[in-house]
């Protein structure tokens, strides 16, 4: 296997006495599709803020594409080619679809604070957004009020917009979390497509999106990696099962 895009080593994060990340070892490979799992309050939100620079790690590395990224802010991680989405949607809710991808698609150029009436007339940005509406199946809806899609719809949105930067790595946080099961299969098919040829960090508590998704899974449990192995690796291991999985999906 080639080297990781991602290498996370011997990482620790605690807030006052309480440690909740602890000595977490983790790699991710280009073009993998990687799941997080474990209960909740494991830390695996608190895991994707320190590798994305939204909180500083106690101790520990981050390497991300040969670039130690510890402590640096999320702007200048984004700049090296990580993005990431949130557990709560993350999109302007009064712009419509394409005016929020527009806005996505201009941070790269530096243009996010100039005059729209001047981008309008922009090729390069227009023609980006229409792809990336077309890639994420919203050019139907470039026209609606964001905050007033299906909440589906706007995840997709939130999709669209985490691409815009071009990302190497995708760190998705519940992408699926409040969906019906109709929406959660949408999204995973959506998902799948949209990460080809690029290498992507999942946080789902749904596990047959898990291990259908997934080349590789870990568990984190009270802050630790306890297994790390395929699918069929993690859902055959005795010790996953008793600290988590349990027996339902043997």
């Amino acid at each position: 296997m080639s080297a990781p895009v991602l290498s996370v080593r011997r990482l620790k994060k605690s807030f006052g006495p309480v440690e909740i990340i602890r000595d977490v070892n983790l790699e991710l490979h280009h073009n993998e599709r990687h799941a997080l799992i474990g209960p909740n309050g494991a830390g695996k939100s608190t895991l994707f803020h320190l590798i994305s620079g939204n909180i500083p790690p106690t101790s520990g590395e981050v390497e991300f594409d040969g670039h130690e990224i510890g402590g640096k802010s999320p702007q200048a991680i984004n700049r090296l080619g990580l993005a990431r989405s949130f557990q709560i949607t993350n999109i302007f809710p009064k712009l419509t679809v394409f005016e929020n991808i527009r806005f996505a698609v201009m941070r790269p150029y530096g243009l996010q604070y100039a005059f729209w009436k001047f981008i309008d007339r922009d090729a390069r940005i227009r023609e980006e957004t229409d792809r990336l509406l077309e890639l994420v199946r919203l050019s139907a809806k470039r026209s609606a009020i964001a905050g007033e899609m299906a909440y589906s719809e706007q995840r997709s949105l939130e999709i669209a917009m985490t691409l815009a930067s071009d990302p190497k790595v995708i760190l998705l946080d519940e992408p699926m979390a409040g969906m019906s099961h109709e929406e959660t299969l949408y999204t995973a098919e959506l998902i799948k497509e949209v990460t080809k040829g690029r290498a992507l960090m999942l946080v789902e508590h749904d596990m047959d999106v898990v291990f259908s998704l997934s080349d590789r899974i870990s568990v984190l449990v009270y802050g630790q990696v306890i297994a790390t192995g395929t699918p069929d690796e993690i859902r055959n291991s005795k010790a996953v099962k008793e600290a988590y999985l349990g027996e339902e999906v043997a």
